[in-house]
């Protein structure tokens, strides 16, 4: 990665590379694993972008706070850029992730108390979260459900298609639901920051099972769940990707180098994507 681009989040991008975004330098960058190569698409004047996905036609989506505006990249079209931004009279709502439904609508989340849906026809909706501050990660479930986690709001929150969204309360209180995502079967999986747990959701039965992240004092960043329905944690406080298999319900944990701060994880069979955003680097873990 280029010196001081600060990836946060990651993507694993249709032609076997893998994109992320350059919160340090305003870019969304773009690394070749065969060949080390590194592209970067420069997102616009003041722009800091956190999250990155990609849609099926392999066009990728910015959630940019800097630009307070949903930013795509079309590598089909010489990388070209297009800007989404907010209505005018929206204040800075701290854009966050984004995640895109079975009917190709992109959810993201603000973190200073917002969420929204930009439509498949470009229409941008801006929706203030039941609890004010706190949309971080976000997750769409295989029945086309839609859930936001709540840093600061300490909650999970299920969106309702016309904007809405319903406050869901998990087990152990103050715990910084910060990360969310969906496995193969509609349950939803949590990272709880401030209490170093991995919490399950079960929408259909709606009940709640915890489990705390080895070792003294775990602090649960990332959450992401393979094509195998194993799940993957980043741990900031133990400098580690950690893994826990559902079925056994047992954690190993694999140390990087200290400091490294992996926001986020993404990735595709075979493979786990995370960025160490203070080393300007991208981590792989090969899991075949």
């Amino acid at each position: 990665m280029r010196a001081g681009s600060r990836p946060h989040d990651v993507a694993p991008a249709a032609d076997g590379g893998v994109w992320y975004t350059g919160q340090g330098n305003g870019t969304l960058g773009h690394l070749d694993p065969r060949t080390g190569a590194v592209r970067e698409v420069r997102l616009g004047s003041g722009s800091s972008p956190h999250g990155v996905i990609v849609d099926k036609d392999g066009v990728a989506w910015v959630t940019d706070s800097g630009l307070n505006a949903i930013v795509s990249v079309d590598p089909r079209a010489n990388d070209s850029v297009r800007t989404f931004p907010l209505p005018v009279s929206t204040p800075n709502v701290n854009m966050n992730t984004a995640v895109i439904d079975k009917n190709g609508a992109l959810w993201w989340t603000g973190q200073n108390g917002y969420f929204g849906r930009l439509d498949p026809d470009r229409r941008m909706h801006v929706f203030g979260a039941p609890r004010g501050r706190g949309p971080y990660g976000i997750t769409a479930t295989p029945g086309g459900e839609v859930f936001y986690a709540s840093l600061a709001g300490n909650h999970i929150a299920a969106v309702q298609m016309t904007g809405g969204a319903m406050v869901i309360e998990p087990p152990t209180p103050g715990q910084g639901a910060r990360r969310v995502w969906s496995d193969s079967k509609g349950m939803v999986w949590v990272s709880h920051y401030n209490t170093g747990q991995v919490a399950r959701y079960d929408p259909a039965m709606k009940t709640w099972k915890e489990w705390k992240l080895p070792g003294a004092s775990p602090l649960a960043y990332s959450v992401y769940v393979d094509e195998q329905d194993t799940v993957w944690l980043t741990d900031f406080s133990a400098h580690a990707i950690v893994r826990f298999h559902p079925a056994t319900e047992k954690f190993d944990s694999y140390p990087h180098a200290p400091g490294g701060n992996i926001r986020q994880q993404l990735g595709r069979p075979g493979e786990v994507w995370g960025a160490l955003s203070a080393h300007d680097k991208l981590l792989l873990v090969r899991t075949r």
